[in-house]
């Protein structure tokens, strides 16, 4: 248990920071689910237009910090190629 005035504050600033991320997170796994139902029902349009609402969501997210680069990346790279295999 935090003791100092110090530790007590980083005790909320750290409880604020983590609802933040936690939303920021559920908001991004929200976009992928929609990119990811759609490519499950073969909508090739649809699948594309929910992926680039999702595009710039993931990349909010790793600005912000709550995702790293490479996944993010890692994570775009697999949905486009989920999407482009669609169309084959």
């Amino acid at each position: 248990m935090a003791n100092t005035t110090s530790a007590k504050k980083m005790v909320r600033k750290i409880a604020r920071r983590t609802a933040v991320n936690k939303a920021r997170r559920s908001r991004v796994r929200t976009y992928l689910r929609k990119v990811e139902e759609a490519i499950a029902s073969g909508d090739k349009q649809n699948a594309d237009a929910a992926f680039k609402l999702a595009q710039p969501e993931l990349h909010r997210a790793v600005n912000k910090g709550v995702f790293h680069k490479t996944t993010a990346a890692r994570k775009l790279s697999r949905l486009s190629a989920r999407i482009k295999a669609l169309s084959a």
